[in-house]
């Protein structure tokens, strides 16, 4: 089980993050119907990368802040095919802008498969006009 204290991420697209820098928040497409955005340990990140995005390159981590957050965290069961007693961050309200303390591109292998962030690509993001460096 990942601990609580583990620093906590978000994937979505450089389209998306940009989108959300715009807006002050990012509040993803299955909002509405989950009732939380997606989060995930740097630990665990991979498992859902691998599920929902093998071979994307145009994804980006955002790191966050949880003081920043402003809304509830719950550590609750992710799916079935996860390692036994998994438990993903659940963040019960939109994503604000503010929270996001880093952003790095987080590139597949080439075998189209996610690592841990560590073996991605790390960096500055281009179009993130703060300036971050995850």
């Amino acid at each position: 089980m990942t601990h609580p204290d583990s620093t906590l991420v978000h994937i979505c697209t450089a389209e998306q993050w940009r989108q959300a820098q715009r807006a002050g928040e990012r509040l993803p497409e299955t909002y509405d119907a989950d009732g939380f955005v997606h989060l995930s340990s740097t630990e665990q990140v991979h498992l859902p990368a691998n599920r929902l995005f093998a071979g994307r390159t145009d994804l980006v981590l955002l790191y966050l802040d949880r003081e920043r957050l402003g809304a509830e965290v719950r550590w609750e069961p992710g799916v079935p095919t996860d390692p036994e007693s998994m438990r993903f961050p659940h963040l019960y309200g939109p994503l604000p802008v503010v929270a996001v303390t880093g952003v790095c591109a987080y590139r597949p292998g080439p075998d189209g498969r996610f690592g841990t962030p560590e073996d991605s690509v790390r960096g500055e993001f281009p179009g993130d006009d703060r300036g971050l460096d995850a």
